[in-house]
């Protein structure tokens, strides 16, 4: 069975990482730095879905080109 958290390209682990702190500032989620298991689903989901949005739009922006 393969991690769910398998990352396709693990040298992008730092800019994900990075990028989920400015989506969850940018959506009002206070993330600590480590361990965040215990925020709720609801705010998980913000941050989470935030995201893809996010790169489904620069995706599409950089197909557009």
């Amino acid at each position: 069975m393969q991690n769910s958290n398998y990352k396709a390209v693990p040298e992008a682990t730092d800019a994900l990482n990075k990028f989920k702190y400015e989506v969850a500032s940018e959506v009002g989620v206070s993330l600590k730095d480590g361990y965040n298991g215990d925020i709720s689903a609801k705010d998980a989901g913000k941050i989470g879905g935030n995201m893809v949005k996010k790169m489904i739009e620069q995706a599409e922006r950089q197909m557009s080109k």
